[in-house]
This record gives structure tokens, C-alpha cells and sequence, in this order.
């Protein structure tokens, strides 16, 4: 392709979100340069819920959703285009078609899409299901400078199929953002899921998730082989790495187990 790029500038933002929504609207312009300065980046990624954060279990967030052209993505879009990036971060988003708000990653920048989560976090305690829609399953794959980027949120993490949709529509770098509660083993499960999902899918993974002490921390980009190419402790915190197609290409001559497969 005439328009494909051999490498992603790519940066996650371990950075913990706030309830106040003016508050971390407000802040973005600072974070996204502060985490730019010195480093180029083509997509800058922060946590799940980064334009309000979920407040104490079982709060009522739909007073917090906005729609996908409101203050929060608009912002966004603002500081992507003033700062020459795309960004992708996390709101609540209202929805006439749902009687609850959908937790979605707005997308903005060079490229453009809104994912609405699937897998809601019924799980360890938690019904994020009383507070919020899934989403519809539709594999979002976005073009990016020429490459395939998938959206994820958070749970669905733990559901490989949904990556492995994503990869088969095209999706060469799966995008994670989360705020993945602490807890014991959560670390290990958030490490181990990581690293999984891009080896058996091939693919590069950037994670990104809040900080402690509420949340795990761990932010991550991972090589289609599964070799860690950064990764965050719990703090806050910003990591970047740069991804190849060659390594991309590589390691699916080396293991070719998407085209192997017999299910």
C-alpha cells in the first residue's frame, strides 16, 4: 500500500482519573503534552473512563454520560488536532437506544471511531451491568497511517474471542484501555491476559490502565512474540515504544498460527 507506514509512535498514559469531568476535560491539553514532550507519538492512549471516573461501587454514573459529539470527545478531538496526534480515551456515553449508558473510547485524531464496551465487569465482586449497556459486538477496526488498530476496554480482556474477531478483520495492534481494580492477583491476571492476547493473536498490544491505588497500574505494549517492550509499575506514569511492521511481519512468518488454524 502507498500510504503504509513501517513504524507507530506509540504512548499510554497510566494516569488516574478524577470525578470531577471539567476537571480531567481540562487537563488533557497538559497531560497529552507533557507525555509528547520529547517524544513524538501518532497515538496517544489513556485509562477506561478517563472523562469521569466510575466513583464508589455501584454509583449511578448516567448523570456523568455525555454523547460521543459532547464537551468530553470534542475536547479530545481539540487537542489531538491542536498537538498533531490521535487519542484515544474513555467516557460514559448517553444512549436514547439503551436504558443505560454505554462505557465507550472515543477515538480522535488522524482517525476516528467510538467502541462501546461488550463485556461489562460482572466479575470479582462488581455489576457493572446494574449502571451501564454492553455494547453491540461489532469488531471496531480502525485505519491508522496505515495500520489496523482494534479497541478493547478493560473486561474484555479476559474474552480472547473478541480479539481474535478484531484480528480477523484486520486489526495488527489491539488498543486496551482500562481501569483494572486491584486485587489479589490481579497484577498477574492483567500481565498474563496482556501478553496472551498478542501472542496468539500475532498482533502488538498496548495496554493502558489507571494507577493505584485503586486500580493496577501496569500499563503495557507487548511485541506480536509476547516480549514486553515497556511496562509501567502502579504509579502514574507514561510509557511509549515504537512498533515495526517488519516485527509484525516476522513473527507471523514464524508462527503463522492464524493462517495454522482449524476451528
Amino acid at each position: 500500500m502507498s500510504d503504509e507506514r513501517d513504524e507507530l509512535r506509540l504512548t499510554a498514559i497510566q494516569i488516574a482519573s478524577s470525578l470531577d469531568p471539567a476537571q480531567n476535560r481540562e487537563s488533557l491539553t497538559g497531560v497529552v503534552r507533557g507525555a509528547m514532550r520529547g517524544r513524538p507519538a501518532d497515538l496517544v492512549v489513556l485509562p477506561e473512563v478517563f472523562a469521569r471516573d466510575f466513583g464508589t461501587p455501584g454509583s449511578d454514573v448516567s448523570g456523568y454520560a455525555e454523547p460521543t459529539d459532547g464537551p468530553f470527545a470534542c475536547e479530545v478531538e481539540r487537542v489531538a488536532g491542536r498537538l498533531g496526534t490521535t487519542i484515544v480515551a474513555g467516557m460514559f456515553e448517553t444512549s436514547p437506544d439503551a436504558a443505560r449508558p454505554y462505557n465507550t473510547l472515543v477515538m480522535r485524531g488522524a482517525a476516528s471511531a467510538d467502541y462501546r464496551k461488550v463485556h461489562l465487569y460482572d466479575s470479582f465482586g462488581y455489576r457493572e451491568s446494574d449502571r451501564l449497556s454492553p455494547g453491540p459486538i461489532e469488531p471496531c477496526v480502525v485505519g491508522l497511517d496505515g495500520w489496523k488498530i482494534g479497541l478493547m476496554t478493560c473486561y474484555d480482556l479476559r474474552f480472547p474471542e473478541l480479539a481474535r474477531r478484531l484480528v480477523d478483520h484486520g486489526a495488527e495492534i489491539l488498543v486496551i484501555s482500562a481501569a483494572w481494580v486491584a486485587g489479589e492477583r490481579k497484577v498477574d491476571h492483567w500481565r498474563t491476559l496482556v501478553r496472551a492476547r498478542a501472542i496468539e493473536n500475532t498482533a502488538f498490544v498496548v495496554a493502558c490502565g489507571q494507577p493505584a491505588p485503586r486500580y493496577s497500574g501496569h500499563s503495557m505494549i507487548v511485541d506480536p512474540q509476547g516480549d514486553v517492550l515497556v511496562e509501567a509499575d502502579d504509579g502514574p506514569d507514561t510509557i511509549a515504544a515504537t512498533v515495526r511492521r517488519s516485527c509484525l511481519r516476522a513473527a507471523r512468518t514464524t508462527n503463522p498460527s492464524l493462517t495454522n488454524r482449524r476451528l
